[in-house]
């Protein structure tokens, strides 16, 4: 009798998931596009992913270790996500030292200070990316030419990207049907042989990646599809109106970080909702922001900004659009 068996409130459900294995299966599910980028822009591609992931590893190390005092969680793969995410949004010759900024910026600021990983309501990498943009804006906007600059890092040849082209062409009232002629084909676009930030020119291998995490059941397809395909359909219905005027929606789709932030970036378990319907109330938001802020605003992308907005959102979304309780009878 002195030896009692506590049993926990029901449900009584137990499954295979961890935290360690939720985060090794994204690594895996980037590792195309990573290849990708170390195929077209070669050096620099590899020493800005080396210097994003073992900056993540190393700041959330020290502070969890001298400022936090407790164990160390590196080992969970998240901080790897981290780096590996913040340098798909860097350009391949961005200094050294930007990219350490950026990653103490991502850990230490967008994740640790909130109290580690679970606690944070900002997509860590994007703080980072964001802060280096605003901060940093010319080197964040040089962007090496792929295949060309792959032997190169600093000195790499650069050019704008089609987002870039086309936003700078229509301020200056050039017809979308003739600037489509000066930029890469949508072809080039959908293997990834254009300019642009690491995981931004790689859409074919970011679907593989996509892919991959739906069949291990890692993510679900609400918040990508619900995004993209408003991106689709408000940027269409702009393009319907005013083919002259605005890009289509292929595009959109296509180009900047429209799939890097739609299947790696607003699907983080953390700062995204938790029920289905909050999940595509998310989506739609960011599919909205994204085609306003490109379409109408000052920078030519806007999939970061969108997120990050959105993410503020998701306390209210969770709030009036709560998942339903186990075992609840729909009324």
């Amino acid at each position: 009798m002195n030896k009692l068996l506590t049993i926990s409130p029901s449900p009584h459900l137990h499954g295979d998931a961890s935290v360690k294995k939720i985060m090794y299966g994204v690594i895996i599910a980037m590792i195309p596009a990573m290849l990708a980028s170390f195929f077209y822009f070669g050096i620099g591609a590899v020493i800005t992913t080396l210097v994003a992931v073992v900056s993540a590893l190393l700041f959330e190390y020290l502070i969890q270790r001298f400022m936090l005092k407790k164990p160390s969680s590196i080992t969970d793969g998240s901080a790897i996500i981290t780096g590996i995410l913040l340098a798909f949004n860097l350009p391949s010759n961005l200094p050294v030292h930007l990219v350490i900024i950026g990653a103490f910026v991502a850990i230490a600021i967008g994740k640790m200070s909130f109290g580690g990983l679970g606690n944070n309501p900002f997509n860590p990498a994007l703080v980072g990316r964001v802060f280096l943009l605003i901060s940093f804006p010319v080197q964040m906007t040089s962007w090496p030419t792929p295949i060309a600059s792959r032997l190169t890092y600093i000195d790499a040849e650069t050019a704008a990207t089609p987002l870039a082209i086309v936003k700078e062409a229509l301020k200056n009232g050039e017809p979308f049907s003739q600037i489509i002629k000066e930029i890469p084909s949508y072809t080039d676009m959908f293997i990834g042989n254009i300019g642009g930030s690491l995981g931004e020119i790689s859409v074919v291998f970011l679907l593989i990646g996509f892919v991959y995490m739906l069949i291990r059941k890692i993510i679900t397809w609400h918040i990508p599809v619900s995004m993209l395909g408003t991106i689709f359909i408000f940027s269409g219905i702009l393009w319907l109106v005013n083919p002259e005027s605005f890009a289509d929606p292929v595009f959109h789709i296509l180009t900047g970080g429209a799939m890097l932030g739609a299947i790696f970036m607003a699907t983080d378990m953390v700062t995204s909702p938790m029920s289905i319907k909050g999940q595509i109330v998310f989506g739609v938001g960011i599919g909205i922001l994204t085609v306003l802020i490109r379409t109408f605003g000052a920078y030519p992308e806007g999939v970061s900004f969108a997120i990050l907005i959105m993410n503020a959102f998701v306390p209210l979304i969770n709030t009036y659009m709560k998942p339903k309780r186990f075992g609840e009878v729909v009324k």
